[in-house]
């Protein structure tokens, strides 16, 4: 079995798909599996992705489902991977020719029970980073602290191992279609660390139709899942005042996008989230014209 799943959820991507599958077949290290997860896709991504499992030039997963999101696509993907490590690559991204190799020779060196995987770097290229490198005396960090303590910027390339990754699915809300990804990181925070790799693994590009750059209509799309998201960061024990009344702020404006009348009684921090009331509000009219 392969050390490695690099997993894809893909939605009407087969247009961009091919830069993923061209990375892999240029990788240094063999060791891994390529599950791609067609998240409804109405495009050739089915046919395409054919065509590559019967090239045969590396091993590839296929798994077609209704679309339910990115996170509903990363839900399948962990329940079908049975490797010990997993990566995440967009289907706008793609590896250095070396990732692999780098990763599964970081994680030998220095897996333990208290790590939870590696945390990598984006780039643009190959060689430059997207944001900040890991500091040096940084050798282990939660995601929070990468972030929080050392107010690190821009996105890192997360590779976790599968079983914990297994557990704590994101919730699915009917008629929505966005739970951020970061819950499962946080719960992971709360027992595990991640060892640094000051190395390039994965080349982003954000592309139009990508989540990043339609948040505000995302807001207004997905509320309950952005609420529930708000919840679970006025849960966190790492978060400060300020950070949980943003989360409040946050909370209020999402509650009101769905018409949840509940959301005070549902509230972890109740009367945090009644001073918030008022600014929650005018975030919710912001929000409402920018996605228009």
């Amino acid at each position: 079995m392969a050390t490695l799943t690099v997993f894809t959820p893909a939605y009407n991507r087969a247009y961009t798909l091919h830069k993923c599958y061209e990375s892999l077949k240029r990788q240094t290290s063999k060791d891994f599996v390529w599950l791609i997860i067609d998240d409804g896709s109405t495009d050739h991504t089915k046919e395409l992705v054919s065509t590559w499992i019967e090239q045969n030039e590396i091993p590839i997963q296929y798994h077609y489902q209704q679309n339910q999101g990115m996170h509903g696509a990363h839900n399948t993907a962990y329940e079908l991977m049975e490797t010990e490590l997993n990566v995440c690559i967009d289907s706008d991204d793609y590896l250095t020719d070396w990732a692999i190799e780098k990763i599964i020779e970081c994680w030998q060196k220095n897996k333990n029970p208290k790590l939870a995987g590696i945390a990598a770097l984006d780039g643009y290229s190959d060689i430059e980073v997207l944001g900040d490198r890991f500091p040096d005396n940084v050798k282990q960090s939660t995601y929070w602290d990468l972030y929080h303590k050392y107010q690190l910027r821009g996105d890192k390339k997360l590779i976790y191992r599968t079983d914990l990754m297994k557990k704590n699915p994101y919730p699915i809300f009917e008629g929505e279609k966005y739970v951020g990804l970061g819950y499962k990181y946080a719960k992971l925070d709360e027992e595990y660390e991640l060892v640094t790799l000051n190395e390039i693994v994965c080349v982003v590009e954000y592309m139009e139709d990508g989540s990043s750059l339609n948040m505000f209509k995302q807001y207004v799309k997905n509320p309950r899942g952005f609420a529930f998201i708000r919840m679970e960061d006025m849960k966190n024990p790492r978060a400060s005042l300020g950070f949980k009344f943003k989360a409040c702020v946050h909370y209020v404006s999402s509650s009101l996008i769905a018409k949840d009348k509940t959301f005070l009684r549902k509230s972890p921090l109740k009367g945090l989230t009644l001073l918030a009331f008022p600014f929650g509000c005018l975030l919710y009219l912001y929000v409402i014209k920018r996605a228009k």
